[in-house]
């Protein structure tokens, strides 16, 4: 289905994305929308969650790893962050790193964007300040050049279980493209464990949930959908071959709603996908990583072996 012309190109795209998932079988939505600044902001009180262990897991190797970084990185590097969100992680690389010459902070989200550099500015009057409002899954032109220090990619969190493997494997080209010559530093996670990945993505403290349905508040609210939220819970699904946990919303009664002029009609108990975190084994993302022209230079595991910072080096 095309969406109709008239409308910013940026609800375009959200409408035709949408209309494609929601009539396909199964139904599925994009999880690059649940990122708007509620869904951001959702997020982030999600990370406070101790449920929520991949931050915590995170938290605890950066600074080992930012303090490692420092002693490979030249002076004066340029730091560019996928997926920024609060830029709250890039504080430790910033704070270990010697003089970096400027920061690129990714995000769809503008308005958090926006925020989020407006609260860490102060903090670094000597690094250049940069946000680029983007979907870095496709390719991004940075609006710098390298500082003297070359370039180091930071890629935090799980993100990069939001693309199954094929997909994961083009994001990193794609990267490879953005950054050019540089390093890059790349969250992933392998845990297995069914009732820690139960209690992580289906949290009982209803921001999980909050963070799916925003999807549908999105779509009510920006592009005239009539989407009765209180029809809907969210439900989690882990699957095997490859191992990943998808996010659902699940209709409790059969309703038809309007988008775009067209007619979506939901079953009872029927699903539609909003989301998908793969787990990553070490082994597993460093072969995705050479597939995509990235070389292996580092690897720093949680405890137990779960979580992992990855270093990847790109020389053209």
């Amino acid at each position: 289905m095309s969406a109709p012309s008239g409308i910013p190109d940026a609800q375009q795209e959200f409408l035709r994305d949408a209309l494609a998932g929601l009539t396909a079988e199964p139904k599925t939505l994009p999880g690059k929308y649940l990122w708007d600044e509620t869904g951001s902001d959702l997020f982030d009180r999600i990370c406070h969650n101790p449920d929520y262990y991949p931050t915590r897991e995170e938290m605890t190797l950066l600074p080992r790893v930012a303090a490692e970084l420092a002693a490979r990185v030249a002076p004066g590097v340029t730091v560019v962050e996928f997926g920024s969100g609060a830029s709250r992680k890039i504080r430790t690389l910033l704070d270990a790193l010697t003089e970096p010459a400027a920061y690129v902070a990714i995000d769809i989200s503008g308005e958090y964007l926006e925020g989020a550099i407006r609260r860490l500015a102060p903090d670094y009057p000597g690094i250049a300040m940069v946000p680029v409002c983007a979907d870095y899954s496709k390719p991004v032109q940075l609006p710098v050049t390298a500082g003297p220090g070359g370039i180091l990619g930071f890629y935090p969190g799980t993100s990069i279980g939001n693309f199954a493997p094929p997909e994961a494997a083009l994001f990193l080209e794609r990267a490879r493209a953005t950054l050019g010559p540089s390093l890059f530093l790349v969250g992933a996670d392998a845990t297995t464990e069914p009732e820690r990945l139960q209690r992580a993505y289906g949290a009982a403290d209803g921001l999980m949930a909050a963070f799916h349905r925003n999807i549908l508040v999105r779509l009510n609210r920006e592009l005239g959908a009539d989407f009765d939220l209180d029809n809907f819970r969210h439900a989690i699904t882990l699957c095997p071959d490859p191992l990943r946990v998808e996010a659902h919303l699940v209709a409790h009664r059969p309703a038809t709603y309007r988008l775009g002029g067209a007619s979506i009609a939901f079953a009872a108990a029927e699903h539609v996908r909003t989301d998908t975190s793969h787990k990553y084994t070490p082994a597993a993302f460093q072969a995705l990583a050479i597939q995509s022209g990235w070389q292996p230079r580092g690897l720093w595991q949680a405890e137990g072996g779960s979580f992992a910072l990855h270093l990847l080096e790109s020389l053209g």
